[in-house]
């Protein structure tokens, strides 16, 4: 199997307004958009992406030059590729929680995760991303932390993908953005690829419990009705202590 390449834009899809999903062969970014001149980047995408990028935030009408942060859900290499290339080129801030932050600036291998059997193959086709390179971390920010755009986007902890994975929530909006804790390929549940099962399991209840009227992945599609209920039912049957 040839390896995906990141040379081409990512599809965009407009999932809100003032919300671009990102849309790569293997996982999405989102752009938020508080005004053109205040641009959020939630994941990064691929290392190499960056130019691709570019060019789908111009075909929307958009400036990359207006990007002022770069928020990382986790520190795996197809959310955090170009972090460091377009936080150099534009001078955004880039924002990763404490326990994933020196795996993003490479000083901390990445952390593996308790595979289950049938993730085995699934595993090694993701290793086909391009590995990221060491990306500056200039804020940390823990639980509760406001980020500073999306009239109030605060971080939502939830260990388990990894120690450090985050959710980003925007209360006045609806809008929250999982990362990989969950996923919604072929139907929305709980992701892959975690270092603790149990404790994904448990973001995941804390995330349902938020009810959000929009949920964006970092693989698959938000859902387009009731994402609130659809998350929790979600959340009932894959994340329960015992599932």
């Amino acid at each position: 199997m040839s390896a995906p390449t990141p040379s081409q834009p990512p599809e965009t899809v407009q999932v809100l307004p003032r919300l671009l999903m990102l849309r790569f062969p293997i996982g999405q970014a989102y752009l938020w958009r508080d005004s053109d001149d205040d641009l959020t980047l939630i994941d990064a995408g691929w290392a190499g992406a960056g130019a691709g990028i570019e060019a789908a935030v111009r075909e929307r009408g958009l400036r990359p030059e207006a990007l002022r942060r770069i928020v990382l859900t986790h520190c795996h290499r197809d959310h955090v590729g170009a972090a460091e290339e377009l936080a150099g080129r534009y001078g955004a801030e880039v924002l990763a929680h404490p326990a994933d932050a020196p795996v993003v600036r490479g000083r901390a291998p990445v952390p593996e995760p308790v595979l289950l059997d049938w993730e085995l193959p699934l595993y090694a086709h993701g290793l086909t991303v391009p590995e990221a390179p060491p990306t500056r971390v200039d804020r940390e920010v823990a639980d509760g932390a406001e980020l500073g755009f999306g009239d109030g986007a605060r971080v939502v902890h939830g260990p388990g993908h990894t120690d450090g994975s985050i959710g980003v929530h925007l209360p006045r909006h609806g809008v929250l953005f999982t990362g990989d804790t969950v996923a919604s390929v072929g139907r929305v549940g709980l992701g892959v690829f975690h270092v603790d099962r149990e404790g994904a399991k448990a973001a995941m209840r804390r995330f349902a419990a938020l009810a959000p009227t929009t949920v964006c992945f970092g693989h698959g599609d938000p859902p387009t009705d009731d994402a609130a209920a659809v998350l929790r039912a979600a959340a009932e049957r894959d994340a329960a202590p015992d599932a």
